[in-house]
């Protein structure tokens, strides 16, 4: 492999490289429901991150990547802090820290690393470098800890040492993802079930919209916030913690609560992509595709009106892929205002869904697209060197 040969040639070592890997993720369903309590249903990808490491007798560890030019050396012995200065490495580094708090430190490393993520894409290649390290640390230090925990430690990681409030859902998708399967994950929870991904005659399709992502950690703090707040209206009459604690029909029955409308939208989108979640592993189970598609044109268009996390580039993308016929339906997915959409397209129509759907959105935002088939994956996992 590409990593092993350059790890040779930065570090010197050619015997003892210990390989790693940890898969980015797409979900299929379930939009801005994870920090609401909800029900989530995503995939491991069959890329993601790569990790070369080999032990050495100090307790130095120097980091690199094949990806980026920021190399980083720290003493693992000390106490580590977020640094501006270290670009990607804070990702790994906060991973290094929670290991180190647990008293697993000291034994150094030399690490290499490469994803074959696209960058900016919004596949969650954060969560796949952090895992694939966790991973790498459980191995070397030889701490045993069962995968969940290392999806937690890492969660952990990306919220204290990082900064980023993220919930779990990408942490664990990487980490307990299963070739084949999506999983139906309550982020509450965490209660899991994997969900067979019978989907013969046609493909999962993933288009970047290649913009830059400038809104997207404020609008996510003020969707948040939106959602908060509606929870606190609704406290006044009901007993509840999160949004996705409500079905339709109690949502229905109480949404008046809700005196500000504009958290009122944001809770509708809320409780119905909960329960369109819900029902997508129904039809998926049965079969129905056309069912399932239709569920994620609905899914776009509540995220679009009601939550407002689309904009013109993720619109384009997913209403130009809705009106191919050989598409089932179409949606953004993840964060929003920028990164990808998801389609689930028949496989006579692929060629014709890239370019017409290619075509038109250079023409509508000039801006080139980038289209990727998307096989599922397993979790993170140690490799065998080759």
């Amino acid at each position: 492999m590409d990593i092993i040969k350059e790890f040779a040639n930065r570090f010197g070592a050619s015997d003892g490289i210990r390989l790693y890997h940890a898969p980015g993720r797409v979900n299929l369903i379930g939009e801005h429901t994870d920090y609401n309590g909800g029900y989530v249903f995503p995939c491991a990808l069959s890329f993601g991150t790569y990790v070369a490491m080999t032990p050495h007798g100090n307790s130095l560890a120097n980091f690199q990547s094949m990806n980026f030019n920021t190399k980083v050396q720290i003493d693992l012995n000390s106490e580590l802090r977020y640094d501006k200065g270290n670009d990607w490495a804070n990702y790994p580094l906060g991973v290094v820290e929670e290991f180190r708090k647990l008293g697993f430190s000291g034994r150094g490393f030399d690490v290499l690393f490469h994803g074959d993520i696209p960058n900016g894409a919004g596949l969650s290649s954060s969560a796949s470098i952090q895992l694939a390290t966790a991973v790498m640390l459980n191995d070397i230090y030889e701490a045993k800890f069962p995968m969940i925990e290392l999806v937690k430690l890492s969660q952990r990681s990306e919220n204290q040492f990082v900064g980023m409030n993220c919930g779990i859902m990408d942490l664990f998708a990487s980490g307990m993802g299963m070739k084949g399967k999506a999983m139906l994950l309550n982020c509450q929870t965490v209660e899991h079930t994997y969900v067979p991904l019978d989907i013969t005659g046609c493909k999962i399709v993933v288009a970047n919209t290649n913009k830059k992502r400038g809104l997207v950690d404020s609008k996510y703090n003020e969707r948040r916030a939106e959602c908060e707040r509606a929870v606190e209206m609704l406290r006044l009459e009901l007993n509840i913690d999160f949004l996705c604690e409500l079905d339709v029909a109690k949502f229905e029955a109480y949404k008046h609560l809700i005196t500000d409308p504009l958290a009122q939208k944001r809770a509708e989108h809320v409780v119905y992509e909960n329960a369109r979640t819900l029902a997508a592993i129904d039809l998926l189970t049965a079969g129905d595709l056309q069912g399932f598609g239709k569920l994620l044109n609905e899914s776009h268009e509540s995220l679009k009106t009601l939550y407002e996390v689309t904009g013109a580039e993720l619109d384009t993308l997913a209403e130009e892929a809705q009106k191919i016929s050989a598409v089932y339906g179409s949606r953004m997915t993840g964060a929003g205002f920028g990164s990808c959409t998801v389609s689930l397209v028949k496989d006579f129509g692929i060629d014709e869904f890239i370019s017409v759907v290619g075509e038109k959105y250079t023409a509508a935002t000039g801006l080139v697209a980038d289209f990727y088939i998307a096989e599922t994956g397993d979790g993170a996992r140690k490799l065998e060197a080759l």
